[in-house]
């Protein structure tokens, strides 16, 4: 949350929810980074994981997603061709965050 440019983190589950791999996938500016999902995927593959958690910064301190983050979250959450559920997407900020589980916009029952 405190980083000065975004950082997008992915954690690579088993089926366990346990940790295989985190890996920062992509930095971008002080507003926005090119995130990828193809790219996301390629590495989960590789790394033969069941699941993968999304997290990544708001510099502006402001966590509520912006359209552009839900436009990605949806084409995250929708890789279930591969197999490979998105389990959460969180925006963090220096005092706070947002969950998109919490707030049950993720596709119900591939979480």
């Amino acid at each position: 949350g405190f980083e000065q440019q975004e950082h997008f983190l992915v954690l690579f589950l088993n089926q366990k929810n346990q940790l295989i791999s985190s890996r920062v996938m992509f930095v971008g500016t002080l507003t926005n980074a090119s995130v990828h999902p193809r790219e996301i995927f390629r590495e989960a593959m590789q790394l033969g994981c069941a699941k993968i958690l999304c997290v990544h910064n708001h510099p502006s301190g402001d966590p509520q997603p912006s359209s552009a983050d839900i436009s990605l979250t949806r084409s995250i959450d929708g890789g279930v061709m591969t197999a490979i559920p998105l389990m959460d997407h969180i925006i963090v900020s220096r005092n706070t965050y947002f969950s998109f589980a919490q707030k049950g916009l993720l596709q119900p029952g591939l979480s």
